[in-house]
């Protein structure tokens, strides 16, 4: 095999093993890890043809992978004015005035990142931002992806006029009179306005696309599990796969959403490891609840609202019972499920489904490995579940950091009240536990770049201002956890713990080097580490002027 790719003068860091290798370089063939040694005797691997960097005393982590994003969605989602960084009401309608000057007559305004809290006591509704979008037709998307404002113009041209009835928990709030407020809950809502919005062209969505995992891939990351295959997702991940423009490993798990008839279940076990050279898909994502912050969530009890008291699925055991199907059929499934009661009915369904068909595995293995999403609040009694049945637990810290608050002033924890509110991403309590955690970001409901993902899981604080206290800082994990969530864990949680996750001869080289050690810079620093080379496959996908 040829030797295509030469890393010299690295501090190899494998985070199974805690700390770093004797050796201080690497050679790739055919995209795996083909030799580990000084650099004396790897440079002798090299030809004419290979690439040779020096590294100049890098760190080599295996290659990061965020454990939840959605690419194709994500780079349509966040096209258009970014609010994520209004934290009031009159920040809001400023940037919207602004954008509103740049419109041709007619066009439609797109925004995205709304946070709710910037409503403080007020309702959550398109009367707020009026007189700015008056005659407007706009498309405000709160930064849970969940939910999202539509102004009384947008609603007219839809044809929105009052409530809608939604084969899933989705609703079209409407106020006393029953005329729509401008909040629409869930896709199936939001959908109804979306529709009537002028769509972008395929090129131009490819493009999008292509920039947005160019960037990812420049940040540092090397894969993604993408949490779904709407439209035609499969088919831009092929044509940039095929054109050796794909970045990322990405591992998709398509939709299954309330209302599935038995083609649509076989359909989805079929469309089981389609893929490429450098994505596939493996696995389903199932929704239990929405989100706590727009009521939505499933709740043991109700919020202060008197809200989040309903499942997603309609009828929960029809969740259940396509859970068992999946798990007979050998398909892994990957369940959002933010609120109490959503977390311990899907957690039911895996306990159901393993004791209906538990030979599955060969010589004992685990072959079909379920998991859960989210879990922002849970109780002791339903932490120690995840190891016990062997589901992962796919968190998102910077969440925790960047919409709740410590002192509870903000609009999950008031909603939740103190006791829920102290159950915060419980990242800790389910490691100790032993759960396999593994950490992504949820982009574009956050931002995608690992360090900070990585940073956000240790001290739990406010990006935009970190020196505000932690939340619940006793959840946080250790910088090896952290590391661990993105390289190890999330190789197990995708069944390649034999193939990825570490730094080892004969493990894919999908490698992520930084200027600093990950495991030695303190938190609030990780995020200002400059990535200086990624290599996806053993081919360099980013590469910093400085090497």
């Amino acid at each position: 095999m040829r030797t295509s790719l030469v890393l010299l003068s690295a501090r190899l860091l494998d985070p199974a093993t805690g700390g770093p290798l004797p050796q201080t370089a690497l050679a790739v063939a055919d995209g795996r890890i083909a030799a580990l040694g000084d650099d004396r005797e790897i440079r002798r691997l090299a030809d004419a043809a290979t690439t040779v960097v020096d590294l100049k005393g890098a760190v080599v982590t295996p290659g990061l992978v965020d454990g939840h994003l959605h690419p194709v969605t994500g780079a349509e989602l966040t096209h258009g004015l970014d609010l994520s960084g209004c934290t009031d009401l009159a920040g809001v309608r400023a940037a919207l005035a602004a954008e509103v000057r740049t419109l041709a007559p007619g066009a439609w305004l797109h925004a995205w990142g709304l946070d709710p809290n910037v409503f403080g006591d007020r309702p959550v509704e398109s009367a707020a931002l009026a007189p700015v979008l008056d005659g407007v037709p706009a498309l405000l998307q709160l930064f849970d992806a969940h939910s999202m404002l539509a102004s009384p113009r947008a609603l007219e041209l839809a044809g929105v006029d009052g409530p809608r009835s939604f084969a899933q928990a989705a609703e079209v709030v409407c106020d006393a009179t029953g005329r729509p407020t401008g909040l629409l809950l869930e896709d199936a809502a939001c959908e109804l306005v979306e529709r009537a919005a002028p769509q972008p062209t395929r090129a131009e969505r490819r493009a999008r696309l292509a920039a947005a995992l160019a960037a990812m891939a420049a940040a540092g990351l090397t894969g993604g599990h993408a949490m779904d295959a709407n439209g035609d997702s499969l088919d831009l991940y092929t044509e940039l796969d095929e054109a050796g423009d794909l970045p990322l490993r990405l591992r998709v798990a398509p939709w299954c959403q309330p209302g599935v008839d038995a083609d649509g279940l076989r359909a989805l076990v079929e469309q089981q490891h389609r893929g490429g050279r450098l994505w596939r898909v493996d696995g389903v994502k199932l929704f239990m609840d929405g989100t706590i912050d727009n009521g939505t969530a499933w709740l043991e009890r109700p919020d202060c609202h008197g809200e989040s008291t309903h499942a997603f699925w309609p009828d929960p055991a029809e969740y259940t019972r396509v859970i068992a199907h999946l798990h007979r059929a050998g398909v892994p499934t990957a369940t959002h499920a933010i609120g109490d009661a959503a977390v311990r009915h899907a957690l039911d369904a895996v306990a159901a489904a393993s004791a209906q068909a538990p030979g599955t595995a060969a010589a004992g293995a685990r072959t079909v490995r379920h998991r859960i999403e989210h879990i922002e609040t849970v109780p002791d009694s339903v932490v120690r579940r995840f190891a016990e049945l062997g589901v992962t637990a796919s968190m998102q810290p910077t969440h925790c950091c960047d919409f709740t608050r410590a002192d509870h002033t903000d609009n999950w924890s008031r909603r939740l009240g103190e006791e829920r509110a102290d159950r915060a991403w419980r990242c800790r309590d389910l490691w100790d536990a032993g759960a396999t955690v593994v950490l992504g970001s949820d982009w574009p409901i956050a931002p995608y770049p690992p360090l900070g993902v990585l940073a956000g899981a240790r001290h739990r604080r406010p990006s935009r201002d970190l020196t505000q206290p932690p939340h619940h800082p006793g959840q946080a994990l250790t910088a090896l956890e952290a590391l661990r969530a993105m390289t190890v864990n999330a190789a197990h949680a995708a069944g390649e713990e034999q193939q990825a996750g570490r730094i080892a001869v004969g493990h894919r080289a999908d490698l992520t080097a930084l200027a600093a050690d990950p495991l030695t810079t303190p938190a609030t620093e990780l995020p200002d580490v400059p990535v200086l080379l990624t290599v996806l496959d053993g081919r360099p996908t980013h590469r910093a002027a400085a090497l």
